[in-house]
């Protein structure tokens, strides 16, 4: 019997995407066991699991502490895993690979001209590029599997397991009339998050255009800056502001009940997209699109990105401009416009808000 453990220190999305690390290895081994560690606010997108017997909590700044890494290797050894993966290699999870005792670890190579410094038994390289729809970031993790299991019939999409009690979760009664949008109105970072009053434009199109409600999802310490894109919108009637999703986990549970996802680039999308929802998704400029827009057909899943409209806005900058792209990209998320964006988001809400 196998024993295996995922590290993904990170967030909510590349928890959920490494999850097919564990759907994949426990579908070839059906008695293995198989845990994840990551962070707390993060569990809600594995939680009712099948394939992750057992979730281990990590806290991030606590994990950063020397003694509470020796204290975690420690408790990794304790468990005499067979195989340990790595999908994001950072320091401390490069740490607990190197001394948690595993017979086998498999993770990133180091970008940097560093070498390997012992860290992985198995040590891959990141793809250069995709060459599967569901994107190279779930690659990337499928990829990690293969350098120590032959695959033959590979799942690559991600899923969100639904309790019978969250399944039967309704909406009030006074919702029930129309469809509803979910609108993840801000990314987990200001870096991810579209100028408000272009947010505002396209939440007015949507409100005057289609018979909908919508419905504004932020994380609970963006409260403030929702309100400040609220009070730009012109059309306020279909907007439902008493429901609200507190944790990731609510957020599935609420998700499941609307009929698309409007958002930016975040993790919102890949709960989305794992509850088999119709999704349309507004990249950064400093996002790699090929890397994460997941499973998109141009129909049920689809994305818009500045390059898809301007495709030398960034090659035509300076190497100094293009590394403070990711610290400021507002000068170049101004240039995608809400008409460049409504011209694709038309038709996608045509085919689902009939």
């Amino acid at each position: 019997m196998k024993k295996i453990l995922i590290i993904q220190n990170k967030r909510i999305g590349d928890v959920l995407i490494s999850s097919v690390i564990a759907n994949n290895f426990k579908k070839k081994y059906p008695t293995s066991i198989v845990h994840l560690m990551a962070y707390e606010f993060t569990h809600g997108v594995i939680q009712n699991n099948p394939n992750i017997d057992k979730i281990i909590s990590i806290n991030e700044k606590e994990l950063k502490k020397f003694k509470n890494l020796i204290k975690t290797i420690k408790e990794v050894r304790k468990e005499k895993y067979d195989i340990i993966f790595d999908p994001y290699s950072k320091l401390q999870s490069r740490l607990i690979c190197k001394f948690g005792g595993a017979i086998q670890t498999v993770g990133h190579k180091s970008r940097k001209k560093i070498g390997n410094l012992g860290y992985y038994t198995n040590p891959v390289g990141i793809l250069k590029e995709k060459s599967h729809v569901c994107g190279k970031a779930i690659e990337d993790r499928i990829h990690l599997l293969q350098q120590v299991e032959t695959l033959t019939d590979i799942d690559y999409e991600p899923k969100i397991f639904l309790t019978e009690k969250e399944k039967q979760f309704e909406v009030p009664e006074k919702y029930q009339d129309k469809k509803i949008v979910m609108l993840g109105i801000l990314g987990s970072t200001p870096q991810k998050s579209m100028p408000y009053e272009y947010i505002a434009t396209i939440v007015d199109y949507i409100a005057f255009n289609f018979n909908c409600y919508l419905l504004f999802n932020y994380a609970p310490n963006q409260k403030e800056e929702a309100n400040k894109i609220y009070n730009m919108c012109q059309q306020k009637s279909n907007i439902i502001l008493d429901i609200y999703a507190p944790s990731i986990r609510d957020f599935a549970v609420l998700m499941n009940k609307c009929t698309v996802l409007v958002s930016n680039e975040g993790g919102t999308v890949h709960i989305a997209k794992a509850l088999n929802k119709p999704t349309f998704t507004i990249f950064s400029p400093y996002i790699n699109k090929d890397d994460w827009s997941s499973f998109e057909d141009g129909k049920f899943h689809k994305s818009v990105h500045l390059l898809d409209f301007l495709p030398n806005a960034i090659s035509e900058l300076s190497y100094e401009q293009n590394k403070e792209i990711e610290k400021n990209p507002r000068e170049l998320y101004l240039k995608l416009t809400p008409e460049m964006i409504i011209s694709e988001l038309k038709p996608f809400l045509g085919d689902y808000l009939k």
